[in-house]
């Protein structure tokens, strides 16, 4: 009987394959908002997070699969993220929403948009996801600003807010908008405030 020789690097399989799997989603994202989608190929992304291009198509077959993927892990962060927010009023509220559209994960999800707009095979899958996390996203901030939507109007006023901030992402995309954005997410915590009041 041979001699078995154990393993150098204790850490299980799986712990390993679930680690090289976040390093693939995270470096997606970050050459998503940098390099947009024509720049951003499996090579780029596994050279990225220090893996060979064969373990990232281990974890993801197609070039689509991958940066679905990836958009759909960090939104779900986020989404994390908004749920442990500790409530601090509507401003602080609105504040974080915002923040969820002017950071690189919404520069990632814009690069996606435009790509699925001009590619048939990748269009079902980013309509499907955006409208996933659209209705999380609503879900979050009605529970974070403590509106009733049974209350007429409610619904669209907060609909207003993630459609105002997603807006002012699009600002921010070509220009740095920090100061005209904080005096319009005051203004609208204040307008908030007498809608849901």
């Amino acid at each position: 009987m041979g001699v078995v020789t154990p393993p150098t690097d204790r850490t299980p399989k799986q712990d390993r394959s679930r680690a090289t799997r976040r390093r693939l989603l995270e470096a997606a994202v970050a050459c998503l908002a940098e390099h947009g989608w024509a720049g951003s190929t499996v090579s780029v992304v596994a050279e990225r997070a220090g893996v060979s291009r064969g373990a990232a198509q281990h974890h993801f077959p197609t070039r689509e699969d991958l940066f679905t993927a990836a958009v759909e892990y960090v939104a779900e962060e986020r989404s994390a993220a908004l749920r442990t927010l500790p409530v601090q009023g509507r401003a602080a509220v609105v504040a974080a929403l915002v923040d969820l559209y002017t950071g690189p994960l919404f520069r990632a999800a814009l690069q996606l948009w435009v790509a699925a707009s001009n590619e048939a095979s990748l269009h079902p899958r980013v309509s499907e996801l955006e409208a996933r996390v659209g209705r999380e996203t609503h879900r979050i901030a009605v529970e974070l600003l403590k509106a009733d939507e049974s209350r007429p109007g409610t619904r669209e006023t907060v609909q207003g807010l993630l459609d105002m901030a997603r807006g002012l992402g699009l600002a921010n995309v070509l220009t740095d908008d920090t100061g005209r954005r904080r005096r319009v997410v005051a203004q609208w915590a204040a307008l908030l405030d007498d809608a849901l009041d």
